[in-house]
């Protein structure tokens, strides 16, 4: 990416000149060389996260009065971006610390921000956002997990699947259904809190994935699990409301995720193009090679400029803040597919066997087109902001 502060009606001001351009250092120095070991352990990278937690990294999200940087949306959005042109899974650590935290600070009392978020902001703790089950993926409506109230605690019973970073985790923002026979489907959940060593709470499985190796994706089983009703967020019957407030900030997240996979595909693939020679000289040479990487390079700028004009739009309370999340992260997880994809075809073989990482890249691609709801589903909400009433 270059260093130049505009980017089309963006201008990035010099405290987010000088983030970004310290993170990507950081990205390059010290994340880059772990990002293939983590691919093939599967393990999630613990000395990543000391790093990011040490650098502030994780303060990033977060207001100064709770230990946080108090950067706004745009600025966490160019930090993910950084770690993910060379590893996904560490640009992912620090999504979804945004996304868990988001529900206590939309819907959080002030007491609530100040027993949870100082740690999250230091990250001395981790936290995950547990919203999908096995039969309840993009249609929050059908979620079972029930929290059942006795007297003043929660009984928190079901399970959640696809759950990231959950088995690292301390906390684990959980939707259940708290009153089933409400009038509306929407005022059946509520978001509770729950921190993971409380008995009944278990990890049942992690998936085998075919990207994000090293971010671990859990199953959980709740087994009468008693939370305080302090842990809840919000009024009950608000979960499904704070779900979709939450998504409004945090799919932005994965835009940059996907902004960051494809440039670092990109990056790679016009590098080998200029080494890479055949015919008696480079591939870059090539007309069909050099139109590959100007689509690769259009797309990709393409997606940053929506990705950060959404965030400035979302991050000044626009009424359309579902469509702008929704829009970027469809637009750069689609560009971020096909970016990869090109790129393993400049490389060629070589694209397609562990010694470049742009196979990796494209494995890591996809699940910006799948979490925090799927293509289908971002197109849906565009397509019903443009058609609601004006």
């Amino acid at each position: 990416m270059a260093s130049s502060p505009v980017h089309g009606s963006v201008r990035l001001t010099q405290d987010q000149i000088l983030l970004r351009d310290a993170v990507r250092v950081l990205a390059n120095e010290r994340v880059a060389p772990r990002a293939a070991e983590i691919d093939k352990t599967g393990e999630f990278p613990q000395d990543l996260r000391r790093l990011l937690a040490a650098q502030s990294v994780f303060a990033i999200p977060f207001a100064e009065r709770h230990g946080g940087l108090g950067a706004d949306l745009l600025t966490l959005a160019l930090a993910i971006e950084q770690l993910s042109r060379h590893c996904a899974t560490t640009g992912l650590m620090l999504a979804v610390q945004a996304l868990g935290a988001i529900p206590i600070q939309v819907a959080g009392s002030e007491e609530q921000q100040e027993r949870w978020i100082p740690g999250l902001a230091s990250g001395e703790k981790m936290i995950a956002f547990a919203l999908t089950e096995a039969d309840a993926g993009s249609d929050p409506g059908g979620i079972r997990t029930r929290a059942v109230r006795d007297g003043d605690e929660y009984v928190i019973t079901g399970s959640k699947r696809f759950i990231s970073h959950a088995s690292v985790a301390d906390y684990v923002v959980v939707f259940a259904v708290t009153n089933p026979d409400a009038d509306k489907p929407s005022r059946r959940l509520s978001a509770i809190l729950v921190e993971t060593n409380r008995p009944g709470f278990k990890v049942t499985r992690l998936e085998h994935k075919m990207g994000l190796r090293g971010s671990p994706t859990a199953e959980l089983a709740f087994d009468g699990v008693r939370v305080p009703v302090g842990n809840r967020l919000g009024a009950e019957g608000q979960g499904f409301a704070i779900a979709m407030q939450t998504f409004e900030r945090s799919r932005p997240g994965i835009a940059a995720q996907a902004v960051g996979i494809a440039q670092g595909a990109l990056e790679v693939a016009a590098k080998y193009a200029t080494e890479r020679r055949q015919f008696g000289k480079p591939i870059g040479d090539l007309q069909m090679v050099q139109a590959m990487l100007a689509d690769m390079d259009a797309g990709t700028e393409a997606a940053r400029h929506l990705l950060y004009t959404a965030c400035q739009e979302i991050e000044a309370g626009s009424p359309e803040a579902a469509r702008w999340a929704a829009i970027c992260k469809l637009v750069a997880g689609d560009n971020a597919m096909r970016v990869t994809t090109d790129a393993v075809q400049v490389l060629g073989g070589y694209g397609y066997v562990e010694d470049f990482p742009v196979e990796r890249m494209m494995r890591d691609a996809k699940i910006t087109q799948l979490y925090e709801g799927t293509q289908q589903i971002q197109r849906l909400i565009v397509a019903r902001s443009l058609l609601s009433p004006r």
